[in-house]
């Protein structure tokens, strides 16, 4: 199994960075985590087949994990030439949000029949669901209005569990979403700063021992934290950065 970071950056394109996509692929496994508005950009730098992809999970609706959704749809529809069926997967309100961004983007692109099978399923949290050949399990985060709906993600998938916290504060659930994963995907927005609705590296270390990951990769870093991640003994995450797991 492999992810590339397509895009690892914040919403702010801090250190030139594309928005947050994961790729993650295996011998039987090809699926995206978030699809932010400049991953269709970056699908095309790193040489990645947008039509070999089966499942897209989102963790919320936010532009810079939600926003690539129109220019992907179209280029499949238009460009590519897409055949193979395509599931987008995530919380409770997909279909109106996938209606809206499509709407706001290219007025008249939502009501466009396409010519492969597009299913849209929402998730529950912590009901594990097999999508694309992967066994999805979702947990509730903290990154806006109380109830979210926002998600951390747990993904089992050829023997290997990769797991991602979705931009977040601190939550318990995290230890549940992450716990003993071969590789655990975390936000760092700030090294030491708490604020609301994000992760700080310094209350993620509080919390290592108990999620206790084969191997930690540190992603969505402000430019505050990028200046800072010398002294990290983490792994960062760079665009087009690849992890064997």
């Amino acid at each position: 199994m492999r992810l590339q970071f397509v895009g690892c950056g914040d919403a702010f394109g801090s250190g030139g960075r594309f928005n947050t996509c994961f790729h993650l692929t295996g011998a039987r496994t090809n699926v995206l985590i978030d699809c932010g508005a400049s991953s269709m950009i970056a699908l095309k730098t790193w040489g990645i087949d947008p039509n070999a992809i089966d499942a897209i999970f989102f963790t919320h609706f936010h532009a810079d994990h939600f926003g690539g959704v129109p220019f992907f749809m179209l280029d499949a529809q238009f460009f590519s030439k897409r055949t193979r069926p395509l599931t987008l997967c995530g919380p409770a309100g997909l279909e109106e949000w996938y209606e809206r961004v499509m709407e706001t983007a290219f007025p008249g692109a939502s009501k466009t029949k396409t010519r492969f099978e597009l299913t849209m399923q929402e998730l529950t949290p912590r009901e594990t669901r097999e999508v694309a050949g992967v066994q999805v399990s979702p947990y509730p985060v903290n990154h806006g209005l109380p109830g979210g709906p926002f998600f951390a993600y747990r993904l089992e998938a050829e023997g290997k569990t990769v797991a991602y916290t979705g931009d977040t504060e601190w939550t318990d659930a995290l230890i549940e979403a992450g716990r003993d994963a071969d590789l655990f995907i975390a936000e760092a927005y700030f090294r030491n700063k708490r604020v609301q609705l994000h992760l700080d590296l310094a209350t993620l270390e509080a919390h290592l021992d108990a999620i206790a990951p084969k191997r930690l990769v540190l992603t969505h870093m402000s430019g505050d934290m990028l200046a800072q991640r010398d002294g990290v003994p983490y792994d960062s995450a760079e665009d087009g950065m690849t992890v064997d797991i």
